[in-house]
């Protein structure tokens, strides 16, 4: 038996058909043994043998078995390790949630000797309407599985759920109040197994007061990664979540720190000179800022969903691009009013960023909120009420600007690496043309938001790359500005002159450890430069 075992696993470490004559030198085995073995093990399945070119493999009963296993295999087996790990490190209350119907139970619960840790009970079933937990496993979940399970609430009701499931998918966790114990804070990162396994969650549950904000958001963080790990045990593959190591310790001279905001996704800024103000968004708090510099505060509004990017309008307005599309926005109020969604009928779906071209009309690419499809497709509104996909296939659609004279318009898909070039027509707003105008190695970052300076400079946040880059309308590289963050995300001119580049950033999906090493992830830049940028053109209402 134990000789036919070797046979197996010698078969799996070649990782090819093999011949008799190969499988018989490695082995060692008698010649008579040997075939004898082999020959049983053809005979139950375990092995295959092709006649025609006089080799073995690995037969179809290992993959019955193996199937076997797997559906036999546990959530709470295969989280049972992370979560006492994280009990342990954070001192705090760590439970897996899996769900059953429409309903959530918890199936795991280690609570540390922590008097403050809360008690949640094994077997403990909440509707998952009703618990964060549950939402976290839903943001997870298929549209037409949660359409099931929402389809009878009322539209409002609908919606609301809806926007909260994006938040969490965009982000990666869930974070809320308890619904249940009064000043209680719940953070749910969704875990799913391969087809069969079920749905799940692994959950910490903590008094509010011993979490602050920004903790809460580092303990989201390592969620994921403690997710990842889970998945890996049960078969999938595990996807890191670290930034890419840091190029250099150089920090740009003249750098400076405006606003230390956190940011999980800053993006978006925009200069508005009608008030010497700089908006930019945060996608996954989510939420709108706006920084005065003479003041040298940043003013934060809370937003009900996720939001991309702000605008001028004309008429002293603003326009904002958020989960449900074009919408007016006042920046006093932080009020929201939808204009157009040209993707309504798609809720796992977000838009991105934005800019508005030298006619007035927007522009804007979308993505699927988990990064995951190439289900994005670039938008051009000829007005703010009727819009018209241009161009489609992205998976990260992202930065985008015109050359200063209009006939080049540069759009990103940050998945790709790629930021392409297109010949533009600026009167009938038409795209042609398509090209990769550069083109980057993954293992030096991703290009994402972008501006273009008005010599036609492009000048590109680079994700996990620390810094943000200059080509020229030719290609070259011309500038590297080093960051002390691994994940600018966009870029804009502004100031008087228009010399002066700001830079957001994020946090999201960086773990405590990359954190320590930078601790301003998610803050706002900014650097004086040598060329001006170009005006910003204001959407016509």
């Amino acid at each position: 038996m134990v000789k036919g075992i070797q046979i197996v696993e010698i078969l799996d470490e070649i990782g090819r058909p093999a011949t008799s004559t190969e499988l018989l030198a490695v082995t060692g085995l008698p010649k008579a043994t040997f075939y004898r073995l082999l020959g049983a093990l053809i005979e139950f399945g375990y092995v295959r043998h092709d006649a025609r070119l006089k080799t073995y493999a690995l037969g179809h009963r290992l993959i019955e078995l193996a199937s076997k296993s797997m559906k036999s295999f546990d959530l709470r087996s295969a989280a049972e390790g992370e979560v006492l790990r994280l009990s342990k490190e954070l001192n705090e209350t760590v439970s897996l949630a899996v769900m059953e119907g429409d309903r959530i139970i918890y199936v795991d619960v280690r609570r540390p000797p922590n008097p403050l840790a809360i008690g949640v009970e094994i077997g403990r079933e909440l509707p998952a309407l009703a618990s964060a937990s549950g939402h976290a496993i839903l943001s997870a979940m298929p549209p037409h599985r949660v359409n099931g399970i929402i389809g009878g609430l009322p539209a409002d009701e609908q919606s609301s759920l809806l926007a909260d499931f994006a938040i969490s998918r965009a982000r990666g966790y869930s974070l809320a109040n308890s619904r249940s114990l009064e000043g209680v804070v719940v953070i749910a990162v969704p875990v799913n197994g391969p087809p069969g396994m079920g749905h799940g969650a692994i959950v910490v549950t903590a008094l509010a007061s011993r979490l602050p904000y920004e903790r809460r958001h580092v303990i989201g963080r390592d969620l994921m990664e403690a997710a990842r790990r889970v998945v890996g045990n049960i078969g999938s593959a595990p996807v890191s979540i670290t930034a890419s190591p840091r190029r250099t310790a150089h920090v740009e001279e003249g750098l400076e720190c405006l606003s230390a905001a956190g940011a999980i996704v800053g993006e978006g800024p925009v200069w508005d000179a009608r008030e010497g103000l700089l908006h930019w968004v945060d996608v996954a708090a989510p939420a709108f800022h706006a920084y005065d510099p003479k003041r040298g505060e940043d003013h934060m509004i809370q937003a009900p969903y996720l939001v991309s990017a702000v605008l001028p309008a004309t008429g002293n307005a603003m326009v904002a691009v958020t989960q449900n599309g074009l919408e007016r926005y006042d920046p006093v109020t932080g009020k929201l009013q939808t204009i157009y969604d040209p993707e309504a009928h798609m809720p796992s779906n977000r838009f991105n960023d934005a800019k508005t071209d030298p006619k007035g009309r927007v522009w804007t690419g979308s993505m699927s909120l988990d990064a995951s499809m190439p289900s994005g497709s670039l938008y051009r509104f000829d007005k703010v009420t009727d819009a018209k996909a241009i161009d489609g296939g992205f998976q990260v659609s992202n930065g985008l600007d015109w050359s200063p004279d209009a006939r080049t318009f540069y759009f990103t898909d940050t998945a790709l690496g790629i930021v392409f070039a297109y010949d533009f027509d600026a009167a009938s707003g038409a795209l042609s043309n398509r090209r990769s105008f550069l083109t980057f190695d993954p293992a030096e970052g991703k290009p994402d938001g972008l501006c273009v300076d008005s010599e036609g400079n492009l000048w590109v946040a680079i994700w996990d790359g620390w810094r943000v880059v200059c080509y020229g309308p030719d290609g070259e590289l011309k500038r590297e500005i080093d960051m002390p963050v691994p994940r600018p995300t966009s870029c804009c001119f502004g100031g008087a002159d228009m010399k002066r580049l700001f830079i957001t950033s994020a946090s999201i999906r960086l773990p405590a450890s990359a954190l320590e090493e930078a601790p301003l992830s998610g803050a706002l830049f900014a650097i004086d430069v040598d060329v001006a940028g170009q005006p910003v053109r204001e959407v016509v209402l």
